[in-house]
């Protein structure tokens, strides 16, 4: 279902192909790619193609409905070993999203209860299920979320977290949607995000598309912007949340959540319970992905340091519990954070 405030989707099933719309290109250009290999759908969850934790644990669900196929087709011996072989490689593509190994548990239960049979077509009515529970959780949290905002205020996101990174209407963006259609929120201000330009790119082109008004910043003048007054919440995603409750985010969300406290705002984390990983006790154990020098020397293909500077480059920072006012899930919101109050609601029967 879309709305006025919820016209933007980037994975798609269709003709039996994998659509993922190239969130490179955006916004000059909007370009699908298809897919029609499981090594394909794991190169472009590599390269940034998809991203976001929900989108790319979708992306990995209908990828493994493509192994299946290309097992079924080329093994003599059984699809299975095939099988495994591919879905080692998805579970490769980017380690620190947790969803994308979540999505692939299910993928192997699913296999385990097939004995010999053929299992495109359970693999794919399971990755539509994936992605429709997805989306009606989305809906779920942004009513969750906006619930927590007391006045009409202004707030602040990072990076990109709507339909674009998920199956639909967001994370924290579907906080934002459902705040703006509510009158909960009047304005939304974004930070670029680099070094991929997520906020300005993604973020800036989505609410547009919405009819919501979007006021971009760059991401070292967010604490000026608080120190204003005219944002009280800082609304940001996760890609992994530990069992006490710290959350892994894009870059520069630990300093968005030092500079809010300093200054007197709340801070919400909106995430899918599919985000939070029991297993990992705190944010010291989660994975964090480095990714290439080039991404910071240059823009766009064009160099931006001078020659011969060496670049660090953490696509994610760990926010610790004790910074996050509230968790959003669609099983419910754990405030204050604590490992109890996210452990009710992350186990609690979907």
């Amino acid at each position: 279902m879309h709305d006025e405030f919820d016209r933007v989707r980037a994975v798609a099933w269709e003709a039996g192909r994998l659509l993922l719309l190239d969130q490179r290109a955006l916004p000059q250009q909007l370009r699908w790619l298809s897919i029609g290999r499981a090594d394909e759908a794991a190169a472009a969850i590599r390269d940034m193609v998809v991203r976001g934790a929900p989108a790319i644990g979708i992306t990995a669900a209908y990828a493994a409905v493509l192994a299946a196929r290309e097992a079924r087709r080329s093994a003599a011996s059984g699809w299975r070993s095939p099988m495994e072989a591919a879905l080692e490689r998805l579970a490769a593509a980017r380690p620190t999203a947790v969803n994308l190994g979540w999505a692939l548990a299910r993928v192997r239960q699913c296999l385990a209860g097939l004995g010999g049979d053929d299992p495109e077509s359970a693999l794919l009515a399971l990755a539509q299920r994936i992605h429709a529970e997805d989306l009606a959780g989305n809906r779920r949290m942004g009513s969750l979320g906006a619930a927590l905002l007391q006045e009409p205020c202004g707030v602040l996101t990072h990076c990109n977290t709507g339909s674009l990174a998920t199956g639909g209407y967001g994370t924290a963006l579907g906080v934002v949607r459902s705040g703006y259609r509510s009158g909960r929120i009047h304005s939304v201000f974004a930070d670029e995000t680099r070094p991929w330009l997520q906020g300005s790119r993604l973020t800036a082109w989505e609410l547009t598309q919405d009819g919501i008004p979007v006021t971009l910043l760059a991401d070292g003048a967010a604490p000026w912007l608080m120190r204003s007054g005219r944002v009280s919440w800082v609304i940001t995603g996760a890609d992994r949340i530990a069992a006490n409750g710290d959350c892994a985010n894009k870059i520069g969300t630990y300093a968005l959540a030092i500079a809010a406290r300093h200054h007197g705002l709340r801070f919400m984390v909106v995430a899918p319970t599919s985000t939070v990983d029991l297993r990992v006790a705190r944010g010291e154990d989660i994975p964090i992905e480095e990714r290439g020098s080039e991404e910071l020397l240059s823009l766009a293909g064009v160099p931006v340091a001078a020659t011969g500077a060496q670049a660090w480059n953490p696509a994610f920072d760990v926010t610790p519990a004790a910074l996050v006012d509230a968790i959003v899930t669609e099983q419910g919101v754990a405030s204050p954070v604590t490992a109890q109050s996210l452990a009710r609601i992350a186990q609690r029967p979907g």
